[in-house]
């Protein structure tokens, strides 16, 4: 368990083993939710999908452009 001190601008340092457990990286970032119970969920923000471009390869290793008429979306 990890723990971090607010300061007087409510401001705090994530812990080291949080960052890196998250992937954290400097100037990402955070998403902060509250359930009914009072349990804070801190995750990631998403990416937009322009940061995700060349992440994925297509068959056969290929890598590149689709068209958007190309894509097929659940099979055939």
């Amino acid at each position: 368990m990890s723990d971090a001190t607010v300061t007087s601008k409510g401001q705090i340092t994530i812990p080291v083993d949080i960052r890196t457990s998250l992937s954290l990286q400097p100037g990402e970032r955070v998403e902060f939710t509250t359930l009914d119970d009072g349990t804070v969920i801190m995750r990631p923000k998403n990416r937009s999908l322009l940061e995700l471009e060349g992440m994925l390869q297509g068959a056969g290793g290929r890598t590149g452009k689709v068209k958007a008429e190309d894509m097929t979306i659940g099979g055939s």
